[in-house]
């Protein structure tokens, strides 16, 4: 599959004399984690179907510095973000879209302040926007009629009131969207934010991810939905844990369409 992917990078699109529409920052999680990389492909195979023009930086790409941030490291926080606001600035970007609602948060929100002010949405919204305009249709497909509960990531929803977009592109597909007890503006953690993801858990009764999993699976979902790779790992573990891997998939957004078209 992976060889009918075309992902330029900027390198190669500036110097093919072109201005990509959007730059896609891949993040950390959706380079180099094997399960976030098929998120990384399902994004890519739809901006391919809906013929948009796109790069990535490839291998001038550094972590954002969220992780390192939240960790309270302000100082490396800094010098990562500087890193990629000059190459940023030296491609005269503008609009970036991201799968990670970390890298989202961190280049829309904390960049500025260091110089780094550019167009940034996340990727439920981006197809949302693509969907609108009539370039990108959604078929059920295989989801059709499907019990789906969507997930909302801390960084996405309660931090920067992004609920509807994700919510949309699976009603498209024709399944029965169920929210769980806590959801939206009372959404909770996967347990995997504030660099949690990298160290290990405190003590405690039990882990955020089973509470929020126990949540998902309430709902008697055939699909959990997610729209961030921390949260999708941190479900996964969850749906694992409580063996119910063969009867539930958690699936990023991205992954729901472009399973449902077989992208």
């Amino acid at each position: 599959m992976s060889e009918t992917l075309k992902v330029p990078t900027m390198a190669e699109m500036m110097a093919a004399g072109k201005t990509p529409e959007v730059l896609f920052w891949v993040g950390c999680s959706g380079s180099f984690d094997d399960r976030a990389k098929k998120i990384t492909k399902a994004f890519v195979r739809i901006l391919n179907k809906a013929g948009v023009e796109f790069a990535v930086l490839g291998t001038e790409e550094s972590c954002t510095g969220d992780p390192a941030k939240r960790a309270g490291n302000e100082f490396l926080f800094q010098m990562q973000a500087m890193t990629n606001i000059e190459v940023l600035n030296a491609y005269e970007v503008k609009k970036i879209v991201t799968a990670c609602p970390h890298c989202f948060n961190t280049i829309k929100n904390e960049y500025p302040s260091l110089g780094g002010s550019y167009e940034v949405v996340h990727h439920t919204q981006f197809l949302k926007s693509l969907l609108d305009d009539g370039r990108l249709t959604i078929e059920g497909g295989k989801f059709k009629g499907k019990r789906i509960t969507f997930h909302d990531p801390c960084y996405l929803g309660r931090a920067n009131d992004v609920y509807e977009a994700p919510r949309e592109l699976i009603k498209k597909l024709d399944a029965e969207l169920v929210e769980m007890k806590n959801c939206r503006k009372k959404g909770l953690c996967c347990g995997a934010g504030g660099a949690q993801m990298f160290k290990e858990a405190e003590e405690g009764k039990k882990e955020v991810n089973i509470e929020r999993t126990e949540q998902a699976l309430d709902t008697k979902p055939d699909v959990v939905a997610a729209g961030c790779p921390f949260c999708n790992t941190m479900l996964t573990d969850g749906v694992k844990g409580k063996e119910k891997e063969g009867e539930v998939e958690v699936l990023d957004v991205a992954e729901l369409i472009a399973n449902a078209q077989d992208l």
